[in-house]
C-alpha cells in the first residue's frame, strides 16, 4: 500500500507484540533441520501460513516441496509465483531474501490418480522426511467424486508412499474437529461412525457420476455435508493406513484470521464466520439463522500452524521413544495421536459474543464500501428467519434492482442475495448445533515444549485475548478482504453517517405510517361503537 496511513497499520501489525525468545535453543527448529519437507494444499489459507512460518521459524530446512496444480488458466508455476506475492510473506522476505531456493514447485493434483505426479516427481520426493497432508476440498457442496479423490484418494497415496521413504520422520494429516460432528462430545480418539473408506473409492470407480450423485444422500447418512463426511473419510484412511508410520492427525475447529503471526488478521477467504463478518459489516447481510448463546468454536489460523508444526515434533519423538516391539501392542490413540485445535476448552466465546464484538470494532473503522447500516439479527427460529429474509433481502433486493434497471445500471443485488441464501444454507448446521470437545493431547503437548518453543510456536489459546483479536480481526476483513486502505476510515465514517441518517429517516417514515394506519384502523372500528353516538 502507498499511502502512509495504511503502511503505518501493516508496520504495526508486521512488528505486532514480538516474542522475547529465550536462550534455550528451540527443540522443534532443531528437529526440522536439515530434513526434506512435503507441504500439500500449500496455496491454500493455511497451506501459506505453513510454509511461511516453516521457512521462518525452522531456518535450518533444506528443501521444502509444494505440489501445485494448474488452476483457472493458471500453469502451476505462475499459481506458485502468485502465492509468495503475498503480505504475509514480507517478514519472511525480510529475515531470509533468499527463501525461494529452498522452495521446490512439483505439478500435481489432488484429484488424480498417484497426486497427479510423474515417475520422475515421485524419484525427487523420495528424499523427504517430514509430510504435512493439508490439501481438501473445504466447500461443503462439492461433489462426492471430488471431494472423496481429494480428501481421500491423495490422502491414502501419501500414506502409501510415505512408507516407502528410507528416512521418514513424521506425517501430518490436517483434518477438522468437526469430521465427527455426528456426535456432541468429541474427544482425541478415533471414531469409527462412517462407512469404510475403501468402499466408497470402489463406488467412485464402479459409478458413473449421475448413479453417485443419487446414492449420495445415503452415503452421507447422518453427515450433513460431502466435507465432513469425506474428511471424516479421511481419518479412517489414516487409522487404517498409517499403521507402522509415525503419524497423527491435526483437527482445528472454524479456522479464523491470525491473531499474531506472521501479521495479525491477515484472511483470504470469506468462508464461514468471516463470510458472516464482511456480509452484515457492508450492511448486505441482515439475518442469520444461528443460536446467538452457542459456543462459537472458533480458532485464529497462527494458532492451528504452530499445532501442526509441534505435532510433526511430537508423533516423530513418541515413535523414537515406543520399541518397534511394543507399537503393535499400543491403542490407537497411542499409535496415532490426533490434537483437537479448538478453543473452546480453554477461551469460550459464543456467536453472540463473537458478533457483537465484530459490531463493536466495525463501526469505528466502517468500510468506504458500505451499501447500508450494520443491522444483523441472529434468529434462531428458522420461521423467523425466513420471515426476516423476506423482509431485509429478498423485499429490499428487488426494490433495488428495479431502480438500477430503470436509471440503466446493472442490477445485483438479487444475484447477490442468491449466494448469500446458499452460503446461510450451507452454515446453518454449524451454527444451530453445538458440540463439546477435549484438548487434552495438545495441552500435553504444550507441556512437553520447552520456553524458547512456547514463544515461537504459540499452540495454547489460554493466552489469547479475544477483545483485543476482533479489534485487528475487523482491519483485517476491511484490508485483506474489501481491498479498503486503512487511509480511507475518515471517507467511511462519513459515508455511514449518511447512510445512518437515511436509514433512521427511513424507519422514522415508516413508523410515522404505521401511526397513522393503526389510528385510522382504531378510528375506523370506534366509528362503530355504540358509545361514538
Amino acid at each position: 500500500m502507498s499511502s502512509s496511513g495504511s503502511n503505518l497499520y501493516i508496520d504495526d501489525l508486521v512488528t505486532f507484540d514480538e516474542p522475547t525468545v529465550s536462550n534455550e535453543k528451540s527443540e522443534i527448529a532443531e528437529f526440522f533441520s536439515h530434513t526434506n519437507v512435503l507441504v500439500t494444499g500449500g496455496t491454500g489459507f493455511l497451506g501459506k501460513l505453513l510454509i511461511e512460518k516453516l521457512l521462518r521459524s525452522c531456518p535450518d530446512i533444506l528443501r521444502l516441496y509444494m505440489i501445485v496444480r494448474p488452476k483457472k488458466g493458471k500453469t502451476a508455476l505462475e499459481r506458485y509465483k502468485e502465492s509468495f506475492e503475498e503480505v504475509i510473506y514480507d517478514k519472511l522476505r525480510c529475515e531470509q531474501p533468499n527463501f525461494l531456493q529452498k522452495v521446490v514447485i512439483l505439478e500435481g493434483d489432488a484429484a488424480k490418480e498417484d497426486y497427479g505426479l510423474s515417475p520422475e516427481d515421485k524419484k525427487t520426493l523420495m528424499n523427504v522426511n517430514i509430510i504435512f497432508h493439508a490439501a481438501a476440498v473445504v466447500r461443503f457442496d462439492e461433489k462426492i467424486r471430488v471431494a472423496v479423490n481429494i480428501n481421500v484418494r491423495s490422502t491414502k497415496f501419501l500414506l502409501s508412499f510415505a512408507k516407502k521413504l528410507p528416512n521418514f520422520k513424521a506425517f501430518v494429516h490436517v483434518s477438522t474437529a468437526f469430521s465427527n460432528c455426528v456426535r456432541k462430545h468429541i474427544d482425541e480418539v478415533h471414531y469409527t461412525d462412517v462407512i469404510d473408506a475403501d468402499k466408497v473409492l470402489t463406488l467412485l470407480d464402479t459409478l458413473d457420476d449421475g448413479r453417485l450423485e443419487q446414492m449420495t444422500p445415503m452415503l452421507l447418512d447422518k453427515w450433513p455435508n460431502t466435507y465432513v463426511f469425506t474428511k471424516a473419510l479421511g481419518e479412517n484412511v489414516v487409522l487404517k493406513y498409517g499403521d507402522g508410520l509415525p503419524v497423527c492427525i491435526v483437527r482445528p475447529s472454524i479456522v479464523i484470521a491470525t491473531y499474531k503471526e506472521p501479521i495479525s488478521a491477515w484472511i483470504n477467504n470469506m468462508y464461514g464466520p468471516t463470510g458472516v463478518v464482511m456480509g452484515s459489516g457492508i450492511g448486505l447481510l441482515h439475518t442469520l439463522h444461528c443460536k446467538e448463546e452457542n459456543i462459537a468454536d472458533i480458532i485464529p489460523a497462527d494458532y492451528v500452524i504452530s499445532n501442526i508444526i509441534s505435532s510433526a515434533w511430537d508423533v516423530a519423538n513418541r515413535k523414537v521413544a515406543i520399541k518397534s516391539d511394543q507399537f503393535s501392542n499400543l491403542p490407537d490413540e497411542e499409535k496415532i495421536p490426533v490434537y483437537n485445535s479448538v478453543s473452546s476448552c480453554q477461551k469460550p466465546i459464543s456467536w453472540g459474543e463473537f458478533m457483537k464484538l465484530n459490531e463493536i470494532y466495525g463501526l469505528i473503522v466502517p468500510s468506504t464500501k458500505v451499501i447500508w447500516v450494520y443491522t444483523l439479527t441472529l434468529n434462531r427460529y428458522l420461521f423467523l428467519h425466513n420471515i426476516y429474509t423476506f423482509l431485509l433481502h429478498i423485499i429490499p433486493a428487488i426494490i433495488g434492482d428495479t431502480l438500477a434497471h430503470l436509471t440503466g445500471r446493472t442490477p445485483i443485488l438479487l444475484d447477490a442475495y442468491k449466494k448469500i441464501h446458499k452460503f446461510s444454507t450451507v452454515i446453518h448446521y454449524f451454527a444451530v448445533n453445538e458440540w463439546k470437545f477435549k484438548n487434552d493431547n495438545v495441552i500435553k503437548l504444550w507441556n512437553k515444549m520447552n520456553s524458547t518453543d512456547r514463544q515461537i510456536f504459540c499452540l495454547n489459546v489460554e493466552y489469547l485475548d479475544w477483545k483485543e483479536y476482533f479489534y485487528y480481526h475487523i482491519r483485517g476483513v476491511r484490508m485483506y478482504l474489501l481491498k479498503d486502505p486503512m487511509d480511507t476510515v475518515e471517507a467511511g465514517l462519513a459515508r455511514y453517517n449518511k447512510l445512518r441518517l437515511a436509514h433512521n429517516t427511513i424507519i422514522l417514515i415508516i413508523s410515522l405510517l404505521l401511526l397513522w394506519a393503526a389510528i385510522s384502523f382504531i378510528s375506523f372500528l370506534w366509528s362503530f361503537c355504540p358509545l361514538s353516538h
